[in-house]
C-alpha cells in the first residue's frame, strides 16, 4: 500500500483559508463571501500534500482577471510559505511565540485564548492570521531609503497600487447580475409584465475605469536613486492596465513597452539596463520629448490619453527645446502630469532652467518619492 497523503485537521484547515481569502481581499482581489465557500470546497477536495496542486486549484477559484495573478501567487507564496498546508496553523502560532518578548524561552505549549474566550472566537482568528499590508506598511517610507534586500517587498507593494489604479471605478454604471445598486429604470421595464408590481430587482454597478496612459521615465545619472522604482511602477502599470505604452530617456528616448512584456520585473529592468545605450548618462530632456513628438505622439496622444513623465527636471541641454516639446504635447494629450521624486523634499524648488521652461505647459505637477505619492496618483489618472 502506498503511504497515506497528509490530512489536515478540518478547523486548521477551514482557518488558514479563510485567513488567506481574508489576505486576498487586503490587497485587492474580489474575494466574496461565496468565493470562500468554494475555495473551501476546493481545497477539501485536493491532495494537500502537493502545494502546486493546492495553489493552482485556489487559484482557479480566487481570481477572476489576468491582473489578479500575479497578485495571488506571491500572496499564496508569503501565507503558505514552505510549510506544508496542514501544518500553517502551528507555524503562525510559533511566529507568535517567538514574537512576544513576555514568552518564556522553550515554552512549547500552544497559546491560550483570551480570558472569557473558551473556544478560538473571531478575534482570536483575527489576531492568528497574517494581516500584513505591504502598502500601508511601506507607504510612507521614501524610494532612497530602500535597501536592496528590500526590492522585493516594494516590487509586491508597488503591484498591489497599480491593481488599485486599475481598478477604480467610474461614474458611470453597467448592468450586472451583482450589483449594490438598483437600476430603476431596468426594474420598471422588467416588472411591466407583471402589472407594475416589483418582483424582479435590475442590478448595476460602477464601470471599471481604464485610462489610455503613456509614461515616459527618465533613467539619467541624477535618477539613480528613483529609477529602478519608478521602472517598477511602470512594469506593474503595463501589465495590470494593458492600455499603457511606456519609454526611457536620458540622453536619447528608447521604447520599452516590449520589454515589460517579461513575466518577471527583474528580467526586464537587468535587459532594460543592459540594452538601453545610456542609461545612467546625462539629462536630455528636451531632445527626448522632440524624439517622442516627431515619432510617437501622433500615434499614441490623443484628448482621451494621460502622458506622466517621470522626471527631476534637471536638464543640460536647451530649455527653449523642452518649453516647445512641452507645448506640443500639451496640446495633443488630454492631460500631462509631471512626476518629480524632488518634489517629496520639502525645501525643494522647481528653479532649474529645464522644470522651470516645462512647469507652464504640466496639469498636474506631483511627487514620485514614495508608494503614497503614486498611489495618490489614481484620482488624476481621467480625461
Amino acid at each position: 500500500m502506498g503511504t497515506p497523503r497528509p490530512q489536515a485537521r478540518h478547523a486548521d484547515l477551514q482557518r488558514n483559508i479563510l485567513g488567506f481569502c481574508r489576505l486576498l481581499r487586503e490587497r485587492e482581489l474580489l474575494v466574496s463571501p461565496s468565493e470562500v465557500i468554494d475555495a473551501l470546497r476546493t481545497a477539501n477536495a485536493v491532495d494537500l500534500g502537493d502545494r502546486q496542486e493546492l495553489k493552482v486549484a485556489l487559484r482557479s477559484v480566487l481570481t477572476s482577471k489576468p491582473e489578479d495573478i500575479p497578485v495571488y501567487d506571491w500572496t499564496f507564496e508569503e501565507f503558505w510559505r514552505s510549510a506544508p498546508p496542514e501544518r500553517v496553523e502551528e507555524r503562525v502560532e510559533d511566529s507568535q511565540v517567538q514574537s512576544d518578548p513576555n514568552a518564556s524561552q522553550g515554552d512549547d505549549s500552544e497559546p491560550q485564548p483570551a480570558e472569557g474566550d473558551d473556544d478560538s472566537s473571531e478575534a482570536t482568528e483575527e489576531l492568528e492570521m497574517p494581516l500584513y499590508s505591504p502598502v500601508e506598511t511601506l507607504a510612507g517610507r521614501d524610494f532612497s531609503a530602500f535597501a536592496a534586500d528590500d526590492m522585493a517587498e516594494i516590487a509586491r507593494a508597488i503591484l498591489v497600487v497599480a491593481k488599485r489604479l486599475a481598478t477604480r471605478e467610474s461614474r458611470r454604471y453597467r448592468a450586472t447580475r451583482r450589483g449594490s445598486a438598483i437600476d430603476l429604470r431596468r426594474t420598471m421595464r422588467r416588472n411591466i409584465k407583471y402589472g407594475g408590481t416589483v418582483i424582479e430587482l435590475a442590478r448595476k454597478a460602477r464601470k471599471i475605469r481604464k485610462p489610455r496612459i503613456v509614461l515616459i521615465c527618465d533613467v539619467s545619472r541624477s535618477m539613480d536613486t528613483y529609477s529602478r522604482f519608478l521602472l517598477q511602477f511602470l512594469y506593474a502599470m503595463q501589465n495590470t492596465l494593458g492600455r499603457v505604452e511606456s519609454f526611457v530617456f536620458s540622453t536619447r528616448l528608447t521604447r520599452v513597452t516590449e520589454y515589460f512584456h517579461s513575466g518577471d520585473i527583474h528580467q526586464a529592468l537587468d535587459r532594460i539596463a543592459a540594452e538601453v545605450p545610456d542609461w545612467s548618462g546625462g539629462t536630455r530632456i528636451g531632445q527626448s520629448l522632440k524624439s517622442f513628438n516627431d515619432d510617437w505622439s501622433l500615434r499614441l496622444l490623443n484628448k482621451h490619453t494621460v502622458l506622466i513623465i517621470m522626471s527631476d527636471g534637471l536638464d543640460t541641454g536647451d530649455a527653449s527645446v523642452l518649453e516647445l516639446e512641452m507645448e506640443r504635447l500639451q496640446k495633443r494629450a488630454g492631460k500631462v502630469i509631471w512626476l518629480n521624486p524632488l518634489l517629496g523634499n520639502e525645501d525643494y524648488r522647481p528653479l532649474a532652467r529645464g522644470m522651470s521652461a516645462a512647469l507652464p505647459h504640466v496639469d498636474l505637477f506631483a511627487s514620485a518619492h514614495n508608494l503614497a505619492s503614486l498611489q495618490a496618483l489614481g484620482r488624476h489618472l481621467v480625461v
